[in-house]
């Protein structure tokens, strides 16, 4: 079955990040850049995946086309290691949740998307 997360919906959560970015005086617009880097969605499939509720699991499985440089994202999430994560869409869930937590910290954009 897998961790509950995986079957939360996506736009259950975006709320949430598009919160922390924008207390720290990062746009949405920011945050939907990172999103489209992790995982090809264009502003139109962001939309359509929110607006369908799509959970994590088929927000990952129907994404376009998740970047080959995202094994380059390193940290720690959670107190765990994103890197170190052995359940590949647990991996990909922390992976985003890394991403969001360097744009609320003010990491320069250029470094967050990895190249």
């Amino acid at each position: 079955m897998g961790h509950p997360i995986f079957q939360t919906s996506f736009a259950s959560i975006y709320p949430h990040y598009v919160t922390k970015v924008e207390k720290k005086g990062k746009t949405k617009a920011q945050l939907d850049e990172i999103i489209a880097w992790l995982t090809g969605y264009d502003d139109d499939g962001l939309a359509q995946a929110l607006e369908d509720k799509r959970d994590f699991t088929a927000f990952f499985a129907d994404a376009p086309k998740m970047n080959p440089n995202r094994s380059l994202i390193k940290g720690v999430v959670c107190g765990i290691r994103v890197e170190d994560i052995e359940d590949p869409l647990m991996q990909e869930i922390r992976y985003l949740d890394k991403l969001v937590d360097e744009l609320a910290r003010g990491k320069k954009f250029e470094n967050i998307l990895r190249h």
